[in-house]
């Protein structure tokens, strides 16, 4: 009788491009839609107003924020897939717990650690409906976990690889403020996909970096920041009148 148990979950899996495809696929019901990355609130202070504004905040966010988050992501994949691996779960919450505590130490924004928490739930609860076969998987890593960490988790539960998930993640650093400036600035979508086909040898090489994190010891995974993004954080979840929850 073939093996069902949880920590097999390639078997019960779609195959790996298949899987790769959805978790890129901005209108997976995570929530991520409903965020612009600070873009908004970037857009209120006058720091982006251009065609060329958009590509370098974008430009910009992957090589801090993004980098930070993929490695986050390839470090959770590494840890889960190992676990399922072994076939056993019972210490992985503690391990992607200290994962998440390096990565809020990164955020010093309350706002966006917040935003990160939300977003890893709602992607955690999405997938658990959508892969009800990884539900034990899921379970295992907790509910209250960032954003990245809970892609990473996803991901390995999924069967895809660490640089996979670094991939996808910085991939939606970018194309979610991306589309959300369509909204924001009434700029042509066409311009906007410009910036990001600018950016593919950049995520290349950033997925690479973030990916070669994977196994090492959660205190040296990247730390860059964005301090404005952060100052950006706080005064849009004051701000009155929002189009976009971040």
């Amino acid at each position: 009788m073939p093996d069902a148990s949880p920590t097999s979950p390639a078997r019960s899996t779609p195959p790996r491009s298949a899987a790769l495809l959805l978790l890129a696929d901005g209108r997976l019901p995570a929530g991520g839609y409903a965020h612009s990355a600070g873009l908004e609130q970037a857009i209120v202070q006058g720091w982006v107003r251009t065609e060329e504004d958009i590509a370098e905040y974008l430009r910009g966010r992957i090589h801090t924020t993004g980098l930070v988050s993929g490695s986050f992501a390839a470090a959770a994949q590494h840890r889960t897939a190992a676990a399922i691996a072994g076939g056993d779960l019972d210490g992985l919450r503690d391990e992607l717990g200290v994962l998440d505590a390096e990565l809020i130490a990164r955020t010093p924004s309350p706002a966006l650690r917040k935003v990160g928490q939300d977003l890893g739930r709602m992607l955690l609860r999405a997938m658990t409906s959508i892969a009800p076969e990884q539900a034990p998987v899921l379970a295992a890593a907790g509910r209250v976990l960032q954003q990245p960490i809970a892609y990473g988790v996803v991901a390995a539960a999924l069967g895809l690889e660490a640089r996979d998930a670094a991939s996808v993640v910085l991939y939606e650093s970018a194309a979610g403020p991306a589309v959300a400036a369509v909204k924001l600035m009434s700029i042509d979508p066409f311009a906007t996909h410009r910036c990001l086909a600018a950016l593919a040898g950049d995520l290349d090489a950033l997925t690479d970096r973030a990916a070669a994190h994977a196994s090492a010891d959660p205190r040296d995974l990247p730390g860059d920041t964005a301090p404005l993004s952060d100052l950006a954080a706080e005064m849009h979840s004051r701000h009155d009148q929002r189009l976009f929850a971040s």
